[in-house]
């Protein structure tokens, strides 16, 4: 395992990281997830050097804390620094900060979080905060030892993350990069903006929900071939982000032996600055395969879940982008028709809610609709 300098702090974690939001579930439920399996996957990932373990307070409705706390005792706790997040859209008074903070840490059955992340700030939650003097709780978390280091997830604008960076010495943000998203949101200019400002870097989504370490679509995969070195795709993505010397961890959701295995003999070899030009070039090639092939930037993160009428957005958003990239209309109408009425995308009865929720911003309305016609004359 390679371990890097957590920014300006006086100690290393490994470039490969935990995270906690797609563990193991029984019966396609995401609140009830397979403890045994979940704990003894992130049990070996801490006992082969992984030494960061992220979650937060919405992970699997609320129960991704809880079996983290679980995971982390009989001596798992002092081996990881434990990351977790305040959840700022349910902060609507001072008060509440210290209330979601002591919850979270029964949950977790712990003494102090290592880690401790402003949940998705954007424009309006950033303000929000501010007028609830949220630094003074910062201040105080910080003085008795609840909360070690202080930083933040982000998901908006980049002049936004650049007017957050700047009002306050952080010690560390969280913000989704992978090569598909390298000018989206923070980007590239935001990585290198909060690293010269000596800040750690940790990288969600750098497999975007899973999608680039799936079965490539077949003009993608003819790409890669070109590679005389073979490689995984999950690999080439996680061997691009952790290219970045400004990368301090890399959250992979792994909820399986295979991939933990797998991501750590990536982690291994992905020293910064490691691709050659030809490397780079490949994936820059990739990228925009992939590019012409997908519909909707979703990396069904569920934020936008659930839905007041019912519609399983982010599953009709995966139907349209399968279909689209495997060329398997047919195959994904019927799984589509498959889905109960009120789950699919005809069902939508357009009152916008999603949208106010969706870090990614996307117009899920109109892509609503785009999916049902899609399904429908597929």
């Amino acid at each position: 395992m390679e371990y890097r300098q957590f920014g300006k702090c006086d100690f290393k974690v490994s470039s490969l990281g935990f995270g906690c939001m797609r563990l193991p579930i029984i019966n396609g439920d995401d609140k009830q997830i397979d403890e045994e399996k979940a704990i003894s996957l992130i049990r070996y990932a801490i006992d082969n050097g992984v030494t960061y373990v992220d979650t937060a307070y919405p992970y699997h409705k609320g129960s991704s804390e809880i079996l983290v706390g679980k995971a982390l005792k009989d001596g798992y706790r002092e081996k990881v620094k434990l990351a977790t997040k305040l959840p700022t859209w349910l902060a609507h008074t001072y008060e509440d900060f210290d209330k979601f903070l002591d919850e979270q840490l029964e949950k977790l059955q712990t003494d102090h979080i290592d880690m401790y992340l402003l949940h998705a700030l954007s424009k309006e939650r950033w303000d929000d905060l501010l007028r609830l003097d949220i630094f003074k709780f910062v201040k105080k978390a910080l003085s008795d030892g609840r909360i070690k280091q202080i930083g933040f997830s982000f998901h908006d604008k980049l002049e936004t993350f650049k007017e957050i960076i700047d009002g306050y010495d952080w010690d560390f943000c969280q913000i989704q990069y992978n090569f598909l998203d390298d000018n989206y949101q923070a980007g590239t200019e935001g990585l290198e903006y909060a690293a010269k400002k000596g800040m750690a870097i940790v990288i969600m989504e750098p497999l975007k929900g899973g999608r680039l370490a799936k079965t490539p679509p077949i003009s993608v995969k003819e790409e890669w071939n070109k590679s005389e070195v073979k490689k995984t795709p999950a690999e080439w993505a996680l061997r691009w982000v952790l290219n970045h010397p400004e990368v301090t961890t890399v959250l992979s959701g792994m909820n399986s032996m295979e991939q933990i295995k797998e991501n750590m003999k990536t982690s291994m070899a992905a020293l910064a600055n490691s691709l050659s030009e030809k490397d780079l070039e490949l994936i820059h090639n990739v990228k925009g395969q992939y590019n012409e092939l997908i519909k909707v930037q979703c990396t069904a993160c569920n934020y936008c879940m659930p839905c007041p009428a019912g519609v399983d957005i982010p599953k009709n958003f995966a139907l349209l982008n399968d279909a689209s990239m495997y060329d398997e209309y047919d195959a994904q109408s019927k799984s589509y028709n498959n889905l109960e009425l009120k789950q699919r995308a005809v069902s939508c009865v357009e009152c916008g809610k999603c949208e106010k929720l969706c870090p990614q911003h996307l117009e899920i309305r109109k892509h609503l609709k785009e999916v049902n016609l899609a399904m429908n004359n597929g």
